[in-house]
């Protein structure tokens, strides 16, 4: 847990905000996966690889905001 303790919450965020959302238009692409995935479409390897690195961000900010809340 001490490499999310060393990471800066400006850079998590930042993560999560540019290549967690990227590409913005027509729509995030995290947004688009996460709807292919609740329709049961998302199945081929290339679109669940992109889901896991465009999720990636997300994941390690959550990972960094519930260690904040334990450390507190």
């Amino acid at each position: 847990m001490h490499f999310l303790d060393q990471i800066p919450w400006n850079l998590a965020i930042l993560a999560a905000l540019t290549l967690g959302l990227a590409p913005f238009f027509p729509e995030p692409h995290i947004w688009e996966k996460l709807k292919m995935l609740f329709a049961g479409t998302l199945s081929r390897p290339v679109d669940i690889f992109d889901f896991l690195m465009h999720a990636a961000p997300w994941l390690l900010l959550l990972a960094k905001v519930a260690r904040a809340a334990v450390k507190a």
